[in-house]
């Protein structure tokens, strides 16, 4: 056992890995622990609070649109953090017809983080873990025996097997019980935590336990954007948390073993500068988008004023990626006149063609993406 100031983080309990002992760390429920922070780390905790509040605050109540876009950019990061990396226009036809592969699985992430917004003040269940976990696999390459179910096997983090493992989790009987803390934890409203703490106490704690077989980085970070809604810090769009952890990646790995250890305050502490770092992001992707409309809104002043391309402009941020049936629909004009609509905003480098194939049966659609929209997360 490692004491620390804060009480027993966790034990060791030995398991066998084929035929061989191995030490797994099982994490003290985090009911039972006691989390006495600093005055430092609670006050890092308060101002990422506010900077994200104030953030939040910013985006325009008509711009929903450009909450969408924050989403889209957090999955995407979100999986790049774990080697998942495709264009995220690969990524936003993938989640358009369904297609397989890494950019499948990429967009399936996009519809959890989409799930666990709009659910964020239904309690958090078991059977919600599992679900979430169902949809981010169906395009990976775990078992189906092991989808949308808690590993039924010991896991490990980093080297090739247990034996050089950075990081061996609690063994498959001691998961329930932790989880069904971990929830009764997320569900709670500690008074003692501000909603950065709470959400970083829950992340770590999930991170430790590593529930599944495959995907707990990404579900991870999925229960950061559902706290941090539920509380209203981030009420009206997503926190782009996984753009800023990518960023620190080693600072991230650090802080999750320094949780695992007991020392509690500079995982916080660091979570929070984070979390700060993020609503900066926030505010930057807010100035930018609204230049780039008012830019491209002064482009198109020469158009005749009855140009559907005028109508257009104003769906990009909920629309980045179009066909021309998109625009057809979204207008309530001809497919021809759609077309008219894309090609003027590619005349103006507003809208790009996308050259990929999509495989799917039968004639492919053109696509086009407003791509300086969807790299501006890249900033």
């Amino acid at each position: 056992m490692i004491p620390d100031s804060e009480g027993v983080p966790g034990r060791t309990v030995e398991a066998e890995w084929n035929g061989r002992p191995v030490q797994t760390w099982v994490p003290a429920p985090l009911r039972e622990r006691r989390f006495n922070l600093s005055i430092s780390t609670a006050r890092a905790g308060e101002r990422a609070c506010a900077a994200l509040r104030l953030a939040d605050a910013r985006l325009p109540p008509h711009w929903e649109p450009l909450a969408r876009l924050l989403l889209r950019n957090e999955g995407v990061a979100s999986s790049g953090i774990e080697g998942l990396r495709e264009p995220i226009e690969s990524v936003l036809i993938a989640g358009r017809t369904g297609l397989g592969g890494t950019a499948g699985w990429v967009a399936d992430n996009l519809v959890v983080i989409d799930w666990a917004l709009d659910t964020a003040h239904e309690p958090l269940a078991v059977n919600t873990l599992h679900r979430w976990h169902r949809q981010l696999m169906q395009h990976g390459t775990l078992s189906p025996e092991m989808i949308g179910v808690f590993r039924p096997a010991l896991g490990w983090v980093g080297g090739s097997s247990p034996l050089d493992a950075s990081y061996i989790p609690p063994p498959p009987s001691e998961i329930p019980r932790l989880t069904d803390d971990l929830i009764a934890f997320a569900n709670d409203n500690p008074e003692d935590l501000d909603p950065v703490s709470h959400a970083a106490l829950i992340h770590a704690q999930f991170e430790a336990i590593h529930p599944y077989g495959d995907g707990n980085g990404r579900l991870g970070r999925v229960l950061i954007s559902r706290t941090l809604r539920r509380w209203g810090v981030a009420s009206r769009a997503t926190v782009p948390i996984s753009m800023a952890i990518a960023r620190d990646l080693g600072g991230y790995l650090a802080g999750l073993r320094l949780f695992e250890q007991g020392m509690i305050d500079p995982w916080v502490t660091w979570f929070a500068e984070i979390a700060e770092r993020a609503a900066s992001t926030t505010n930057q992707i807010i100035d930018q988008a609204a230049t780039l409309m008012a830019r491209w809104g002064e482009a198109t002043l020469g158009l005749r004023s009855d140009h559907s391309a005028h109508a257009l402009l104003p769906h990009l941020p909920a629309h980045p990626l179009l066909s021309a049936g998109d625009v057809a629909d979204l207008l309530g004009i001809s497919e021809r006149s759609a077309r008219t609509a894309l090609a003027a905003l590619a005349d103006f480098e507003i809208l790009s063609p996308v050259e990929l194939d999509t495989l799917s049966p039968g004639r492919n659609r053109h696509w086009f993406a407003a791509t300086a929209l969807l790299n501006l997360w890249r900033a």
